[in-house]
Order: structure tokens, then C-alpha cells, then sequence
């Protein structure tokens, strides 16, 4: 009997045991989290690099913008995002994330622009197989000065247990042929919970350039944390970009304001584009036009009517049936003076955004 009573003591060890390690596991990964953990400083300085081939903005010239969330290289039109509702979590292939950057490459390079604000651009991260979009980018428009506001610095990640995230680094670039002066990085309030540690550490950057008039024109790089259980959260830092856009003014400069607001740009864009609007899509929350400050305009009279959206949602491979709206969009103020303003039909082809462009001069 005694003999028995052992080999039971044994085999209820084992499980028990097998509990214990996993329960240890879960512990030590959190503390991991926790730990390794950390917010980046607010108003840090931004290092300029690169030469750009003028100097000053001149009053009498029409020039043009670009802005474009690249989604880290991944998103091809058959990609479906873990996070919305897809499969994946990785992009496809360190191939799949080159063949992206090389064809937003090409497209930035069809239209010319002057200055370009990207938003989700990778380097040394997990899910984009390393690739360093930031140089491999940069080293393109050699003719362009650059700034780089990191908005994602995770710990590795290990969810979704079939392919974990693992560790990520984003950022916002900003490129300009006029030689940009300085940059700042401002830190937006983000959540307080849990999903801090898998959220990006919102942020915007501010990028000063130079006007043949002794002014400065001010560029905002800008991605804002999707609408959520928080609804207050995007109303406190959109009221912190829009104060910051305000003093420029009213210092006499010019603004222009450009990136992923993860809100409905134009209020109506997802009635415009989608039969229906399923409720669980709170992120597609019109934006919120009564915080934009005096002085300041929403571009949303786009050339040639609004028939293009900038966003689709990632649950599955792009078709026209697709969710999909305008999210992306410009701000600027009223002494800018807007000639041309459109998104541009890519098709998704590289990203789960379209680009969008604004042509403009200074008055």
C-alpha cells in the first residue's frame, strides 16, 4: 500500500509542478514588461540630419507635401493585421517588407514633394525582420533633410502565441528639401492601463524651416492613438497639438499640420465609402472639429470630390469590400494657402493607408 500511495504522490507532482513553472513563467514575463518599460522624455530634441539643396521657403512658389502612414512595411494588399481583426503579425518576408518600402520609394518619387511626413516607419523590429526603413528611405532622398520621432520602443512581445509581435521600434520621419532648422519631439498623454505596454508612445514632432521673410513655416508629424474605452484621451492630445499649433501662430508663423488622426478626417467619410457602419468600430469616431482653434482650417475640400479613402480596415485582404474611410488628412493655418489637396489612389498597394497630398503657397 505504501508503495501505492507513493507513485500517486508522483504522478500529482507532475502536473502541479508542470502549473508552478508555467504560473513562474507568466510572473516573470509581466515583471519583464513592467520593467523594462518606459515612457520618452517630453520636448526631447531631435537630431537633423542631412543636407537639403535650399534653404528658405519662398513666398512666391508653389510647393507640395506629402503624407503617408507606411505601416512598417507589411501591409500588401492580401496582409490582415492581428490587432484588426486578421491573422497576421509579422509582415511576410524580409522581402515582402523591402519590395513595400522600395514601391513607396517609387511612388513618393512620381509625385516630387517637397516635404513628406511619414508615420509608422520601422527599424530593427521583429515584425518587420529587421529591415531599417529609416536608412533605407533617407538614403533616397539624398537631396532632404531629415528628423526621426521614435513613437514605438516595445519589449518583445509574445502574443499572438502563433507568431509573436516581438520587439518594436517606429518612428515618425519627417524629410524636407528646405533645410530644416531643429526638431522636437512632444509627448502625447497616452493610457494609463494596461495597454501601455503594447500601444506606441504617441507623439508628435515639430520641425522648424525656414521663409525667405524671416518667418518660420512649422511642420507637425503627427499619429494620435486610436478612439477607444478612453474617450477622453484623444480630446486631451489633440488639445495639446492644437495649443502648440496655436503659439506658432501667434508668433507669426506659418503651420501645417499633417498625419494619421485615427479619427473619421471628414466627419462622413465611412457613410461615403461603406454601405454600413458596424458599431463595434468605434475607432471611426467623426473628428472632432469644435477643438481646432481659430486660425486654423481642416483640408477636407478635396480636388475633384472625396472618392478616394486613405485607410482600410486590416481584418482581410483588400477587395472593394472592404471597411474603409479617410483618417489622414492636413491641418494648416490660415496665412498657408492651399492650391491642390487630394489623396492619391495607390490601391493599398504597400500599405493599409493611401498617401495623401497637398499643394500649397505661403501668404
Amino acid at each position: 500500500m505504501k508503495g501505492v500511495r507513493r507513485k500517486k504522490i508522483r504522478w500529482w507532482l507532475i502536473p502541479t509542478g508542470i502549473i508552478a513553472v508555467l504560473i513562474f513563467i507568466v510572473i516573470g514575463y509581466v515583471l519583464y514588461l513592467v520593467t523594462s518599460y518606459s515612457r520618452i522624455d517630453d520636448k526631447q530634441s531631435l537630431d537633423v540630419e542631412g543636407k537639403s539643396k535650399t534653404d528658405v521657403f519662398l513666398l512666391d512658389k508653389e510647393y507640395q507635401a506629402v503624407i503617408y502612414n507606411i505601416g512598417f512595411g507589411a501591409y500588401t494588399q492580401d496582409y490582415t493585421f492581428f490587432m484588426d481583426g486578421g491573422t497576421q503579425s509579422w509582415a511576410k518576408s524580409k522581402e515582402s517588407v523591402l519590395e513595400c518600402i522600395d514601391g513607396d520609394i517609387a511612388l513618393l518619387n512620381r509625385y516630387k514633394p517637397d516635404v513628406i511626413l511619414l508615420q509608422e516607419v520601422d527599424f530593427d523590429s521583429t515584425r518587420s525582420y529587421h529591415v531599417d526603413e529609416v536608412e533605407r528611405i533617407c538614403s533616397a532622398f539624398t537631396d532632404m533633410s531629415h528628423t526621426l520621432a521614435v513613437n514605438y520602443h516595445s519589449a518583445f512581445l509574445f502574443y499572438p502565441l502563433t507568431q509573436p509581435h516581438g520587439a518594436s521600434n517606429a518612428g515618425l520621419l519627417t524629410l524636407s528639401s528646405v533645410q530644416i532648422q531643429s526638431g522636437l519631439r512632444r509627448s502625447l498623454p497616452i493610457s494609463e492601463g494596461m495597454s501601455k505596454y503594447i500601444d506606441l508612445d504617441r507623439c508628435y514632432s515639430i520641425n522648424r524651416t525656414n521663409v525667405e521673410n524671416g518667418k518660420e513655416l512649422v511642420w507637425f508629424n503627427v499619429h494620435t492613438s486610436a478612439y477607444g474605452v478612453e474617450g477622453d484621451l484623444q480630446k486631451q492630445q489633440l488639445t495639446m497639438l492644437f495649443d502648440d499649433m496655436k503659439a506658432e501662430y501667434e508668433k507669426g508663423n506659418y503651420v501645417i499640420c499633417g498625419g494619421d488622426f485615427n479619427h473619421d478626417f471628414t466627419g462622413n467619410s465611412k457613410e461615403i465609402f461603406n454601405e454600413t457602419v458596424p458599431e463595434e468600430y468605434t475607432w471611426a469616431a467623426a473628428f472632432p472639429d469644435e477643438l481646432i482653434p481659430e486660425h486654423f482650417i481642416k483640408l477636407t475640400d478635396y480636388t475633384g470630390g472625396m472618392t478616394i479613402p486613405s485607410c482600410r480596415n486590416d481584418d482581410k485582404p483588400y477587395d472593394e469590400n472592404n471597411f474603409t474611410l479617410t483618417v489622414d488628412g492636413f491641418i494648416i493655418s490660415d496665412n498657408v494657402i492651399p492650391t491642390y489637396m487630394n489623396v492619391i489612389d495607390n490601391q493599398f498597394l504597400y500599405s493599409d493607408h493611401n498617401p495623401v497630398e497637398l499643394k500649397f503657397r505661403l501668404g
